[in-house]
């Protein structure tokens, strides 16, 4: 067994005398020495020490065999699954007016028919519940709380027929979130809400406005306050280049309203995607096209820094998997028309059959295995990119007939994110050659 071509290592802040490996195939973190560094290199590690490294992630046979197990990652984690993540759009109607709404004028722009609705319904028992499978349904939009009948409608026979195996979630822009309707979707199993705060009231109210201009911040916390111990409410934030500097304080606002970390769920900001001379959003030109923006690794870090200081959780670093590789993933739009991604819906080319006449399978506009090739063969950081965000290439290019590639940007942040997270007590160790300890930190 050797090291892994898919293992960073990095300087211990602590211990100077050691390194940490990064897995990127488990997200593992482990402490060696540089003697069992050199080790695993060589492939003359002990049997015990072998042993402990490759169960996490840290070694492989050999480079023919690691890469033959790379180019079936998604066969075996498709083959593995037994969930899936519907994402179902209400409707395309919303009560706010985002310059970067991915959806903005495109068709169709009304709701989801009771047919459309019940169609779903079959649909998910038909090839989910009826093998036993796990379903996470986002409810999505537009505002998909325009339209709680719908939602009623699709959850309630969902909770009736999946004994348990039913876990719905709405993604709102938490205007018209109230305790009496919350209430009653809580119990049709409605489980989460995710709203999305754009930073401090100046600038989310300039980012997120309600059509006829004025600010929606305040509505927002309200709805929150109202629903925070019925439901976990996760909290996303799209930034720029102009406007990331702002979060910070957003935090304190949110702190100080009594959004304190146990109050929540997940506090996550990423940046918003633009259209800079592309096709898909050529009316919101301020996002990004792609990792490679200078600016943009000292964003996320610095976030990164500031949410972890205030004591909200961030997700640690780990395998990427698109929905698009997810063979039991699936966008429904407001007319039945099913995507493998919900930011492509409407866009020509990439629908994969439909509610009313059936699946096709998914488009070969995604790009699917596009990054089985050499290159990113090659590449250490594969198992956190596996190609990258697809739809970047849509907006950057008008289709996605490349890699959105994470080099650089995984190359600028990821030493911070490994370093700097609040690794836990020493979960295991195992002797190395010189009898110096190997602790493994599992990935949570």
């Amino acid at each position: 067994m050797i090291l892994s071509r898919y293992v960073t290592s990095y300087l211990c802040p602590d211990f100077p005398d050691h390194l940490l490996l990064f897995s990127c195939r488990t997200g593992a973190v482990v402490r060696v020495s540089l003697v069992t560094l050199e080790a695993a290199r060589s492939g003359t590690l002990s049997s015990s020490a072998a042993e402990v490294l490759g169960k996490h992630g840290f070694l492989t046979p050999d480079r023919v065999t690691e890469r033959e197990e790379m180019l079936s990652w998604f066969d075996r984690t498709n083959a593995q699954r037994r969930r899936a993540g519907v994402v179902a759009v209400m409707t395309r109607r919303c009560n706010l007016a985002c310059p970067y709404c991915f959806e903005g004028g495109q068709a169709p722009a009304g709701d989801m028919t009771e047919e459309t609705a019940d169609l779903l319904v079959a649909m998910i028992g038909r090839e989910y519940f009826a093998k036993g499978w796990r379903v996470d349904l986002d409810f999505y939009g537009g505002e998909p709380l325009l339209r709680p009948d719908l939602i009623r409608r699709i959850a309630a026979p969902l909770k009736a027929a999946g004994g348990g195996l039913f876990h719905g979630h709405l993604v709102s822009n938490g205007t018209l979130m109230d305790r009496k309707v919350m209430t009653e979707l809580v119990e049709l199993g409605i489980e989460s809400v995710k709203v999305t705060l754009d930073g401090p009231p100046r600038v989310h109210d300039r980012c997120r406005p309600y059509g006829g201009g004025t600010g929606s911040f305040r509505d927002i916390l309200r709805g929150m306050s109202e629903v925070a111990d019925l439901v976990t409410v996760h909290v996303g934030g799209n930034f720029t280049r102009e406007t990331w500097r702002e979060y910070p304080a957003l935090l304190d606002i949110l702190r100080a309203e009594g959004f304190t970390p146990d109050r929540l769920g997940t506090v996550r900001f990423t940046p918003a995607v633009g259209g800079k001379g592309g096709k898909a959003l050529p009316h919101f030109v301020k996002g990004c096209v792609t990792c490679e923006e200078p600016w943009l690794a000292e964003a996320e870090l610095t976030l990164r820094d500031e949410l972890t200081r205030r004591g909200f959780r961030v997700p640690k670093p780990g395998p990427f998997s698109c929905m698009i590789e997810l063979a039991s993933d699936l966008a429904v739009d407001a007319n039945g028309a099913c995507y493998k991604c919900p930011a492509f819906m409407g866009h020509e080319g990439y629908a994969a059959g439909n509610l009313h006449d059936g699946l096709t399978g998914i488009a070969p506009a995604y790009g699917r295995d596009i990054w089985k090739q050499e290159e990113c063969f090659d590449c250490t950081y594969l198992p956190l990119c596996f190609g990258g965000c697809r739809f970047m290439e849509l907006v950057g290019k008008g289709a996605v007939d490349a890699v959105s590639c994470q080099r650089e940007y995984l190359g600028a942040t990821l030493e911070a994110m490994v370093c700097r997270a609040n690794i836990p007590s020493p979960a295991l160790r195992a002797p190395s050659p010189k009898g110096r300890g190997a602790t493994i930190f599992p990935s949570p």
